[in-house]
């Protein structure tokens, strides 16, 4: 894949058009991990037809922005991790679970009732209406096999652990049919890895590598502290990750991590300098867009642990929750502060 010295991309999600769900029933609830088919505004007989419309809106408007690895922006998706994971056989789709979510509020989630099986591709023709819409290298993302096993009324397997597998084969084979259809990085969201973190450590890296046994594509991990909008913009992130430095003893390329808001201590990734960092250098609780200059500031505090040859440039996390003209600014200054910092390197070495 070739792309930018010190790349831009996005981490997910891109703000969905307001023609497209009802925002106020989305921003109302805590992210959907069954079907929530009542957010989507259009009708189900055009509603493939508008998700296609709003995929190529998330395309013109990365593009627009300068981003240089771009994405879906997960336009036919309710949330992040449900499109997936209710798509899976081995789920009671008429009988839902309960599970406590990340925030400590029940939350209804699959009911896994039988062995989970992918008997179709999933996201494939997603990413192959991308490929067909952009020359770019283009990155999708799909749940990671440990936070599906968070995210489940387990009523069939003997524990987590066993769960947290059998979603890594099924995983595994969406990948490889990501990778055929022309994706350059599948991104494997892992957020629950830091807020489980005492079983992540059991059997979290486990999982994630048997999901990637044998792909051919660069494989990325998101790990994060959760969407601003659903903790709150005021609300006070670590400093710190739970887990991180056990991600070295994982098999993925590139780690995502949330840095911006929770003013993360950049000295822990020093610990991963085997991979790849997508440095989140955008604040998605902070509605304000940030200037370039504070970009470039974060990105250079970025290189003093990173080398720039390792280093990837992204937000925090997915910007679904945020308005679509304050998502394309912060891309813009996202885009524009990555210039400013290449420039200077480029300048310094000439």
């Amino acid at each position: 894949m070739d792309y930018q010295f010190l790349p831009t991309t996005i981490v997910g999600s891109y703000a969905q058009p307001d023609w497209l769900i009802d925002r106020a029933n989305l921003n109302s609830r805590l992210p959907p991990r069954v079907r929530a088919k009542e957010i989507w505004r259009v009708s189900e007989d055009l509603l493939a037809e508008a998700q296609d419309d709003a995929t190529l809106i998330a395309l013109h408007d990365q593009e627009r922005a300068g981003i240089d690895i771009v994405g879906d922006g997960e336009m036919r998706r309710e949330s992040y991790s449900n499109r997936v994971a209710n798509a899976l056989e081995g789920i009671d789709l008429d009988n839902h679970g309960t599970a406590i979510d990340r925030t400590g509020k029940p939350n209804p989630v699959p009911r896994v009732a039988g062995p989970i099986k992918r008997a179709r591709p999933i996201e494939v023709s997603d990413a192959e209406f991308v490929r067909r819409n952009t020359d770019k290298p283009i990155k999708i993302t799909v749940p990671g096999p440990f936070t599906m096993s968070q995210q489940a009324q387990n009523d069939f397997y003997p524990d987590d652990e066993h769960l947290a597998m059998a979603y890594a084969e099924a995983i595994n084979g969406e990948i490889r049919d990501l990778t055929n259809a022309g994706v350059d990085i599948v991104q494997l969201d892992e957020p629950y890895m830091q807020a489980r973190a005492e079983s992540a450590r059991e059997f979290g890296v486990k999982a994630v590598n048997r999901a990637i046994d044998g792909v051919e594509c660069q494989i990325a991990l998101h790990i994060c502290f959760g969407y601003a909008h659903v903790h709150g913009a005021n609300a006070q992130k670590p400093s710190g990750y739970s887990f991180l430095s056990e991600l070295a003893d994982c098999n993925v390329d590139i780690v995502s991590v949330e840095a911006a808001q929770p003013r993360l201590d950049l000295s822990v990734l020093k610990s991963l300098v085997s991979k790849k960092v997508m440095l989140g250098v955008i604040d998605l609780a902070d509605l304000s867009i940030e200037t370039p200059e504070l970009v470039a500031d974060r990105i250079r505090a970025g290189l003093e642990v990173v080398p720039a040859e390792n280093l990837i440039l992204a937000p925090d996390c997915g910007m679904k929750y945020l308005a679509r003209d304050v998502a394309y600014g912060k891309l813009k200054a996202l885009a524009d502060g990555a210039r400013i910092v290449r420039d200077e390197l480029q300048g310094a070495t000439s």
